[in-house]
């Protein structure tokens, strides 16, 4: 006689801010692909923040089908073995500030960019480049304030990008496709506003392969 059992899931398990932050992440795209009202959505977002166990979280994404490229439900593996981005996710983020007033600043290679960037160009330019960098949580924020400067975003292909910021006499331009979203890869939401200015972001390829070991020297 078999002795064997079908596994079964633990609701009683306790769910962590990673798991909440993954159901929240689905809900956000459900209400872009029209699958649910902004109602339904915030009645879900409030339960997902209070919930406390994978029993409060899995029912409020039940009814919605898998993003593409999105997170493995709770106690299945984020991304699959080999991928870059797990190592590249999580940790303390860098400063969160940077301005240029006539001048310019820059952000490059190995750095970790923090839940939430605030970028400043007046009269000056910035460059924040995201193809070597590290991410203090699955999605970050970058705020630009560009006025009468610029603000150059660089990031690698296969992150998920949404620029939601607003022109007024300047612009908000993505002009390349950052392509499918890779298992893992973290959101980049970039916001602000351009006034006489712009903030441009860029899909490129990283120059090595990501996560590999820097090889650029701190000035």
């Amino acid at each position: 006689m078999s002795d064997e059992r079908p596994e079964k899931p633990l609701p009683e398990l306790r769910a962590s801010d990673a798991d909440r932050d993954r159901v929240v992440e689905r809900l956000r795209d459900a209400v872009a692909e029209g699958r649910l009202d902004m109602e339904e959505f915030e009645e879900r977002l409030e339960a997902a923040y209070k919930s406390r166990t994978y029993a409060e979280l899995e029912p409020l994404t039940a009814d919605l089908p898998a993003a593409p490229g999105a997170a493995a439900a709770p106690g299945v593996a984020a991304a699959p073995s080999g991928s870059a981005w797990p190592g590249r996710i999580g940790g303390t983020g860098s400063s969160a500030l940077a301005v240029a007033v006539m001048s310019g600043f820059q952000r490059k290679g190995r750095w970790t960019v923090p839940a939430r960037f605030d970028a400043v160009a007046f009269w000056g330019g910035g460059e924040l480049d995201l193809r070597e960098a590290d991410f203090a949580q699955r999605e970050v924020v970058i705020n630009c304030v560009a006025i009468m400067g610029g603000i150059e975003i660089t990031v690698p292909p296969g992150v998920d990008v949404d620029v939601r910021g607003f022109g007024f006499m300047g612009a908000f331009d993505q002009r390349d496709s950052p392509g499918p979203t890779e298992p893992g890869a973290p959101r980049v939401v970039v916001t602000g506003l351009a006034f006489w200015g712009g903030v441009e972001v860029k899909i490129k390829k990283p120059k090595r392969p990501l996560g590999g070991p820097s090889l650029r020297k701190e000035l």
